[in-house]
């Protein structure tokens, strides 16, 4: 039952690896975004936090659709990219990277900006009397007192990451070895007969590898809590 063949580590690899880079690519307009919402105010700012949201209400597989045919190679962006830069996701991991990187996006938006919003402004107008610019007070004072908060919301994306399933498939389909994530292996197996064992396993370690980011996402809100009453003291 815990023995795992090279076929499953390399699909437990695979989705390491997009969870990770759909992570690390989206973190800083993730922080963009949630700064300007949290921070300032301009016309339509309702309507671009719907947009920034919409990932969480549309079905995967609209997203999915929609990002074939931009990126696609037929597709506007896709051609483009192929034509003058030699590059290709889709049907590509950097493609499901890509798919779980916007699926995670509002979860990761949403936290980070929860966070910079629990920063007490007034640390910051005490930071500028001192003689600080707007731009190291952001990044001495704002940013690591809203640290847990990019933290938590980078947890939630990889969560979200590795069980993306529906913009993946659409997106970048069920290649082995460069687009079967845990997810699609899993659904994979369970079309096969016999495959029920495999699919079985692979669930437990994608709820075991969700359930570890999830308790480290909560125990960052804990500590951010703790931290912001401290300062509130």
């Amino acid at each position: 039952m815990l023995e795992l063949s090279p076929a499953e580590w390399e699909v437990i690899q695979l989705s390491l690896k997009v969870a990770f880079w759909s992570v690390l690519c989206s973190l800083p307009l993730s922080v963009a975004v949630a700064v300007l919402l949290a921070r300032t105010h301009f016309p339509g700012k309702s309507v671009f936090d719907a947009l920034v949201h919409l990932p969480l209400v549309l079905p995967p597989v609209v997203i999915g659709y929609f990002l074939l045919l931009l990126l696609g190679r037929r597709g506007p962006l896709g051609a483009l990219l192929e034509e003058y830069f030699g590059i290709v996701v889709a049907f590509r991991w950097t493609g499901a990277a890509l798919a779980a990187g916007i699926m995670g996006f509002p979860l990761m938006v949403r936290a980070i900006r929860l966070s910079v919003e629990a920063v007490d402004m007034g640390i910051e107008a005490a930071a500028r009397t001192l003689g600080a610019t707007r731009w190291r007070v952001f990044f001495t004072v704002t940013m690591p007192l809203a640290l847990p908060g990019i933290l938590t919301g980078a947890l939630l994306s990889f969560a979200r990451g590795l069980g993306e399933f529906g913009a993946t498939i659409t997106f970048v389909s069920n290649i082995p070895g460069e687009t079967r994530t845990l997810p699609l292996a899993i659904y994979t197996q369970t079309q096969v007969p016999g495959g029920d064992t495999q699919a079985l396993r692979l669930s437990v370690i994608a709820v075991a590898l969700s359930v570890v980011a999830l308790m480290l996402s909560e125990w960052m809100v804990q500590r951010a809590q703790r931290r912001a009453k401290g300062y509130d003291a």
